[in-house]
């Protein structure tokens, strides 16, 4: 840890503007709604796909972007009813776990993406392991940030979850729209970070406005009724990392109440190359914690065969 500090303190931060990667910002229209994301790096380097959580979007790699794009081709969608992609009636499109992976897949398929690093984040996880099933010759890594495959963590934050994933009655659904209130959401921010000031407000307030829409909380309550269709799957991903075992590093936010670090150890009784490091911050560990995690994940994808 003392050697990473150190090299960390001796970058340069006063990179020159016109050595900073240019982030280039997209919408392309599959299966009849509009998919925003973000693209940075050189079109021939390893790819890296990033897979937001919730309640946010692809705007929590925002800062990782650029200072991954040196070294990597970075691809960061917003799903359907997040971000800035678009925002059907939940009526209307199937706000389900297999589908937003249809759409991360056809994604990945009109990019001519042919290989690449998984950056998975809360729901992102289930979204690309489902992506790693269909297509486990594609994937080349893993990183994992607080993305769950193992019943370990799941743990007391979902108690109010699971009632309404038992019994889909009208008022379990209403116990659960606290969950996309305001407080909710900074709190996902705030909760076992030290520091508060390392948080940008702008994330929780933007995040906060999408959530806002119109129809918004519906879609929320649907993807929380559905995240129980991905349990059943967490045998069939732990499959997947025995078969194909995938280099992986996990960076995960050891205060989260969310998916707390009971979620972060198993992943080692299936994956024999793996390198785990559990950091002293919340739920959105890159906001605290991004430089070491850029870091981290320039040097263990790195081909040198050291990356300690």
């Amino acid at each position: 840890m003392t050697a990473l500090m150190e090299e960390l303190k001796e970058q340069d931060t006063t990179t020159n503007a016109s050595t900073t990667p240019v982030v280039r910002y997209n919408t392309i229209h599959i299966r009849d709604v509009d998919v925003f994301y973000r693209d940075a790096g050189p079109k021939d380097a390893p790819v890296l796909l990033l897979l937001h959580g919730f309640p946010t979007s692809s705007n929590m790699f925002r800062n990782l972007i650029p200072r991954l794009a040196k070294s990597f081709r970075v691809i960061a969608p917003d799903y359907p009813g997040y971000g800035f992609s678009s925002a059907p009636d939940h009526k209307e499109f199937a706000y389900t776990f297999e589908n937003m992976t249809n759409i991360v897949e056809e994604l990945t398929e009109r990019l001519e993406l042919s290989t690449y690093t998984l950056y998975v984040m809360d729901y992102g996880a289930p979204i690309g392991y489902r992506l790693a099933l269909r297509h486990p010759e594609k994937v080349s890594g893993l990183i994992v940030q607080n993305g769950n495959a193992y019943e370990e963590g799941l743990l007391e934050f979902w108690n109010p979850i699971k009632k309404y994933w038992q019994e889909a009655t009208a008022e379990n659904r209403a116990a659960l729209a606290f969950l996309v209130k305001a407080e909710a959401t900074k709190w996902q921010y705030e909760n076992g970070v030290s520091d508060r000031s390392l948080l940008d407000p702008t994330t929780w307030t933007l995040d906060q406005a999408l959530l806002d829409r119109p129809g918004n909380g519906d879609i929320q309550l649907d993807m929380l009724f559905d995240y129980r269709t991905n349990v059943p799957l967490y045998p069939e991903f732990q499959a997947f990392f025995r078969q194909y075992k995938p280099p992986t590093l996990i960076v995960w936010g050891k205060n989260d109440f969310i998916f707390p670090s009971e979620g972060a150890l198993p992943y080692k009784r299936d994956l024999p190359d793996i390198e785990t490091h559990l950091l002293d911050t919340g739920h959105f560990a890159l906001e605290t914690h991004g430089d070491e995690i850029a870091l981290r994940i320039e040097r263990f994808f790195s081909p040198r065969p050291d990356h300690t």
